[in-house]
């Protein structure tokens, strides 16, 4: 007679096996409907933010989410991710994208920082070895509600979590406030408690807008709030199949929101660094410039690596 606990054993074997199985399907079967580009340098002129001038804001796009912004003297940091591949590695397998475009800095060329900004945990914007890399005594880490203990363990100087209505002013005269974004934190399925944020950073009168990654969301009321907003960093990639346009806003979308915050100028990110959804790797840049139409002189940095300077008056 076989054992009871045997052959729940055995059902429980069988079930697991087969519930992996599935997950690998299903993960080879996303893999095999993305874009297969090929590598990319980049043929822009490399960025030199120790030429930088500390009397005025000037920022590079270095590839993803990632922006290295001096602001009046102050260097911040946007969602680090510098490594070639993104993802976790089980028994020795990385499961996870690789970068087909290179960071436009690397960690010695971009420096000590004073303030990084994580706005949500997703594996494509808290990268934890480039963290690990970049981490100094000297840098303040302003993040989304509940995800400081992902990196806490690292030798920042200081760090706080932040929470969409909150604000803090840094000791640089940097004040940023937590906005609200349309997205979610989770940076696995169990990680429900992780928060995720957009960023107002404000100093001199100077307003820059950092949503982080967000689907579509009214953001009418944000000239009413802060006053006028100068610069607007808008993700404009990952919005196929139709499902991700919960969490990740169309390129006509982005412009949509770009209007309504009535901001001067729009950087389009979060495009033409990793493979993480199905749309041809150039269509999101071209869409946003139809959907720009007349106004893509307004469209300030088109590649990685292109630099710019808010004219302060």
């Amino acid at each position: 007679m076989v054992n009871f606990f045997t052959w729940v054993g055995s059902i429980v074997g069988v079930l697991t096996l087969g519930l992996i199985g599935y997950v690998a399907y299903r993960y080879w079967y996303h893999m095999g409907q993305l874009p297969k580009p090929e590598f990319r340098h980049l043929d822009t002129k490399k960025p030199v933010p120790a030429d930088w001038s500390h009397d005025e804001v000037t920022f590079t796009w270095i590839g993803h989410s990632t922006i290295l912004l001096n602001m009046f003297g102050t260097k911040i940091l946007t969602d680090p991710v510098l490594g070639e591949k993104l993802g976790i590695k089980l028994a020795g397998v990385h499961f996870g994208p690789k970068r087909f475009t290179p960071p436009a800095l690397d960690f010695t060329e971009i420096g000590e920082v004073d303030i990084i900004l994580l706005s949500h945990a997703h594996l494509d914007h808290v990268d934890l070895p480039t963290l690990q890399k970049i981490a100094n005594r000297s840098t303040h880490v302003i993040t989304a509600h509940q995800t400081s203990k992902l990196f806490k363990h690292m030798p920042f100087g200081s760090y706080e979590e932040m929470q969409p209505g909150e604000a803090v002013t840094t000791k640089e005269g940097i004040t940023v406030t937590a906005i609200p974004v349309r997205h979610w934190g989770n940076r696995f399925p169990w990680n429900h408690e992780y928060g995720y944020n957009g960023y107002m950073i404000e100093k001199n009168g100077v307003r820059i807008l950092y949503p982080g990654d967000t689907a579509y969301i009214s953001m009418e009321n944000l000239p009413k709030q802060f006053g006028p907003i100068d610069l607007v960093f808008m993700p404009i990639g990952a919005y196929k199949p139709d499902s991700y346009q919960a969490a990740h806003c169309t390129p006509e979308q982005a412009w949509q929101m770009f209007k309504e915050t009535k901001a001067k100028w729009l950087v389009p990110i979060h495009w033409n660094t990793f493979v993480l959804s199905r749309e041809p790797v150039d269509e999101p840049f071209e869409r946003l410039l139809a959907a720009a139409g007349d106004e893509r002189d307004r469209i300030v940095v088109e590649k990685q690596g292109e630099t710019f300077s808010i004219p302060v008056q």
